[in-house]
């Protein structure tokens, strides 16, 4: 093989500088991308909050059950969420869609945000009875906390009005007024359902 001359090997060594120059920069610039992070989201002001909540109850169909005339077609926008009279039997009973204002005898106005979280979430009030059926509580375990406060904030900032949904009527009670009747459940259903009776007697 024939020596290099010197033009030759001054190319050369400016190529080798410059490869390991860009070589450096690249692996400098990897590891800034790697080691920064992910500039945290600003948090929402109180207003984004609450409609942020209002989104969250009408996608989760919170509005369905519990603003009169809903299921009619007609709801009353001016009492939203103020809980309704149509009933759900089935093997719990007779249960209504209780009112969600801040009210302070005949809504939630006593509950506080974290109250609301943990009952959406886990189907149960802060006395510790159950939500019954049709509430779909085991759906709203998966909300996300800036969601499940949202909607939390949602509800607190409702106008409250002064409504009580009728009493849960016990299972083998005669139950009269309009309501949806789920039938008894199929056997493959109920295997592992908890009994009727139990499911009531936790409601009180």
């Amino acid at each position: 093989m024939e020596p290099m001359n010197n033009r030759s090997e001054v190319r050369w060594s400016r190529w080798v500088a410059s490869s390991l120059l860009v070589t450096a920069a690249v692996s400098a610039l990897a590891a800034v991308s790697c080691t920064t992070a992910e500039p945290e989201a600003a948090a929402m002001t109180a207003e984004q909050k609450v409609e942020r909540g209002h989104y969250i109850s009408i996608v989760a169909s919170c509005n369905d059950c519990h603003t009169p005339g809903h299921f009619y077609g007609n709801p009353d926008t001016l009492r939203t969420l103020s809980g309704s009279e149509l009933g759900w039997e089935g093997p719990w009973g007779v249960s209504y869609p209780r009112n969600l204002t801040p009210d302070m005898e005949t809504g939630i106005g006593k509950w506080s945000e974290d109250d609301i979280v943990t009952a959406v979430r886990t189907g149960h009030r802060p006395d510790q009875s159950p939500l019954l059926p049709p509430m779909p509580w085991p759906n709203y375990a998966f909300l996300t906390d800036e969601d499940a406060y949202a909607l939390a904030a949602y509800l607190k900032s409702l106008p409250p009005i002064q409504h009580k949904a009728p009493a849960v009527i016990p299972p083998g009670t005669q139950a009269t007024g309009p309501r949806f009747t789920l039938p008894p459940p199929p056997a493959w259903d109920s295997q592992h359902m908890t009994p009727p009776a139990e499911t009531a007697k936790q409601a009180g």
